[in-house]
């Protein structure tokens, strides 16, 4: 079974999604508070060539971090020799989009690169190119759409045709196209005239997105319990694809959540140890660096030898991985220790299987490959907080440690 659970509580929303049974994504968005995608004229108050980068006030809780190569101006490649205080200077007005939310103790993150999605298309200003989405395989489509793309494109400025975008009429990408060339002009007419910082643009919130980039291909239902929002989201689907309505379904003031036991699965996506079916687990210990990931065969003994129960477990493992850096919302580095194998077929399988599974995930990752130690290395983009940094903080007397002093140290 295949659901989308929307729950609305007071100025909260939020998202579960389930495929085949099973939670692989969760998100919390409270009302007035997300910045993500948002676009500002903000002012430079900090120019930091050390670091090359430099902080800008947009008007939120924490000046935002602009760092060198999104500072630069369109088409211009970065070269060593250039620096932050040779593009920037204390004082300026610069019109910038968050492209990552605060984390932790660090403000949002910036760009000067501004990019505006819609439901076929991402305007991409800063670039001339034409590019299709990476999960449009077809060459025929990718083909058409270049095509397309040339015929449309205005005053040299490039866009991303969306996964979405697979068989839709040309008629309808050019409209859609000429809808963001006009909100990009209002955009451009902002940088002389508002006051610094400003909010000039603001991304529509989670709810729609989920409704704009998830649920229209969605092989499933969604749910939700809130009549005010229900009567909302059937008003976009007439627009974007009205055949959707019929699998919207209204549950008001009901406990959704709990219905479908997202609870109990949110706990237990927030432990370290995950059980596989087969008797193995995963240990997954998050850090500020980078996220480790051990994989163990447990209680699983296999049934033929060792070589093939440390692939049947590593198999069943890697699909237990992919989904849980979904649902935490794993972002950054990521080190992974499969339980070794000494056929390299083996290992092969193993990463055909990992690319394979990660092509399910909606934000981009990267397997870098296998090192000499048989540690597989690969990055999943950072864009929101991961789940467990909404359930947990630091402990203030061990400062996060995490661990019991046994002994007392002898001074």
């Amino acid at each position: 079974m295949n659901l989308i659970l929307i729950d609305i509580k007071k100025d909260k929303n939020s998202i579960a999604i389930i495929e085949e049974d099973r939670l692989v994504e969760f998100y919390i968005e409270e009302e007035n508070e997300k910045i993500l995608g948002n676009i500002y004229r903000g002012k430079v108050v900090n120019v930091l060539p050390g670091m090359e980068a430099a902080f800008v006030d947009i008007g939120e809780k924490k000046n935002a971090y602009l760092y060198i190569k999104d500072a630069l101006p369109k088409l211009v490649d970065y070269k060593e020799d250039v620096s932050i205080k040779d593009i920037v200077k204390v004082g300026d007005d610069l019109i910038v989009q968050v492209i990552k939310e605060a984390i932790g103790t660090k403000g949002p993150k910036i760009t000067t690169h501004i990019t505006i999605p819609s439901r076929y298309i991402v305007l991409t200003p800063y670039s001339n190119k034409i590019s299709i989405s990476r999960k449009i395989e077809d060459e025929n489509e990718i083909k058409r759409l270049l095509n397309i793309g040339g015929n449309i494109k205005k005053d040299d400025i490039g866009m991303i045709f969306r996964t979405a975008s697979q068989g839709v009429e040309s008629i309808k990408l050019e409209e859609e196209l000429k809808f963001l060339l006009d909100l990009y002009s209002k955009i451009e007419r902002e940088k002389n005239f508002s006051p610094s910082p400003k909010l000039i643009y603001k991304e529509i919130d989670i709810l729609n997105r989920i409704i704009r980039d998830i649920f229209i291909n969605f092989k499933g239902k969604l749910i939700i319990n809130n009549k005010e929002k229900y009567k909302d989201i059937l008003n976009l689907v007439q627009y974007i694809n009205p055949e959707s309505h019929k699998n919207i379904e209204l549950k008001d003031g009901k406990d959704i959540f709990k219905s479908h036991n997202i609870y109990d699965e949110i706990e237990k996506a927030l432990n370290r140890k995950v059980p596989l079916k087969s008797g193995g687990y995963l240990i997954i210990d998050e850090t500020e660096a980078l996220t480790a990931v051990d994989i163990n065969t447990g209680k699983y003994i296999g049934s033929l030898d060792l070589e093939s129960t440390a692939l049947e477990t590593n198999l069943e493992a890697v699909e237990e991985l992919t989904r849980q850096l979904r649902l935490r919302n794993i972002g950054g580095i990521i080190i992974i220790d499969f339980i070794a194998m000494n056929n390299q077929d083996d290992e092969e399988l193993i990463m055909e299987k990992l690319e394979e599974e990660l092509k399910k995930d909606r934000t981009k990752t990267s397997v870098v490959g296998m090192t000499k130690l048989g540690l597989v290395e690969m990055t999943r983009k950072k864009v929101r907080n991961r789940l467990s940094w909404g359930y947990f903080k630091t402990c203030p007397h061990c400062n996060g440690s995490g661990k019991i002093l046994l002994n007392n140290i002898d001074k």
